[in-house]
């Protein structure tokens, strides 16, 4: 403990190169917590689990929402296969296909069956009833209300649609917090492609292991059909569809590492900068009695600090940032909430004090290597 402080007074005693080093620290560690949190919130709605009980029927060989369309008539004999739940039709409309950071998703289903098939839906502001009775009524996801700005009687339009705010919802699924929830009569008569054609089905079942029993059963059903279907679990659906969106994601690794490295550099330069500085200093303490464990020991406890104290920094304001700016990303009509998670922040955490202790091992060596004669001449 008292070398930990005296390794805090050292750090002190030079405030403008330990602030420096500290903040190119927290600069390459708030990237590595980006990357990270992105990588994170990727994960939870690509990975498979065994709590997934939601399939998504979609036309065969299409992928952009405006070329899939299934006739609504569907509905009732998807019901009708054993195993199967729950069954909503979807309309979909979206200012952009492509990846993009600001996709506006509106999502048309019948109004008496949103609540029963998602009854985890929460109306956090505005009512479910002011929804059903008025037709251009909307019901907002939390975090797209947060990003554009909308509350309860405001008026938007995108993708030539205007709608009234009835409602803002928030639900535990990521998705349904960045959509406009409006009725499936409404978006199929604005959308122009008419009543009676949807974009999709979701499918809940009974339980995880149906999943691809029933999803072969669905295709097969409709095989010999005008429109044929592919159904997939939520989670291989997104991962499927959205692939131009997980590629970029996938790019971010390597500014990551990018970072990482490059805080690995500065606090060694700067731990290497710091001993050569007190050569002497350190030949007086060796002088009253320090031993090399203890000489080495005080100059990691340097880089750990200057490390932690960065790191901290960086990773905090990168969880903050998460947290208050509410950043999406969406493709094909998918939307990916990025989304902070205290797991991310303390592995930055442990990253930044692993990164100390590594950036100065080697100076530590060298410092309690250094022969006591040779430093006091210097």
């Amino acid at each position: 403990m008292k070398l930990l402080i005296l390794a805090l007074k050292n750090i002190t005693r030079h405030r403008l190169r330990s602030l420096l080093t500290m903040a190119g620290v927290a600069a390459g560690m708030f990237l590595f917590t980006a990357v990270e949190t992105t990588q994170h919130s990727l994960a939870k709605v690509t990975q498979a689990s065994a709590d997934d009980t939601t399939l998504i029927v979609y036309r065969e060989n299409r992928f952009c929402p405006a070329t899939s369309r299934l006739p609504e008539h569907y509905l009732p004999t998807i019901r009708r296969i054993e195993g199967v739940r729950e069954v909503i039709p979807i309309q979909i409309a979206v200012n952009n296909c492509g990846a993009s950071l600001d996709v506006i998703t509106f999502r048309g289903v019948p109004a008496e069956d949103l609540r029963k098939y998602n009854p985890d839906l929460v109306v956090i502001a505005g009512s479910y009833e002011n929804w059903i009775k008025r037709s251009d009524a909307a019901l907002v996801g939390e975090t797209f209300a947060q990003r554009r700005g909308l509350k309860i009687g405001d008026k938007f339009e995108a993708v030539g649609i205007n709608v009234h705010v009835a409602g803002i919802i928030k639900s535990k699924e990521s998705q349904d917090n960045n959509v406009a929830y409006v009725h499936l009569p409404f978006l199929q008569q604005a959308s122009n492609i008419g009543l009676g054609t949807v974009t999709q089905f979701n499918v809940k079942v009974a339980s995880s292991d149906l999943l691809d029993p029933i999803a072969k059963a669905i295709d097969e059903t409709f095989r010999s059909d005008s429109q044929p279907t592919v159904t997939r679990p939520e989670k291989a659906f997104f991962a499927e569809t959205a692939k131009q969106m997980i590629e970029l994601i996938d790019f971010t690794r390597w500014l990551g590492l990018g970072a990482v490295a490059a805080v690995l550099g500065l606090v060694a330069n700067a731990v290497l900068l710091i001993v050569r500085a007190r050569v002497k200093e350190t030949a007086i303490l060796q002088t009253l009695g320090f031993s090399r464990l203890q000489i080495a020991s005080l100059v990691s406890f340097e880089g750990i600090l200057l490390g932690l104290l960065g790191g901290a920094i960086g990773v905090i304001s990168a969880y903050l940032f998460f947290h208050w700016q509410s950043f999406t990303l969406g493709n094909e009509g998918l939307t990916l909430a990025i989304t902070p998670s205290p797991t991310i922040l303390l592995k930055g955490l442990l990253v930044a004090l692993l990164l100390g202790l590594l950036a100065s091992l080697y100076p530590a060596w060298r410092t309690s290597r250094q022969p006591v004669v040779q430093s006091l001449s210097q």
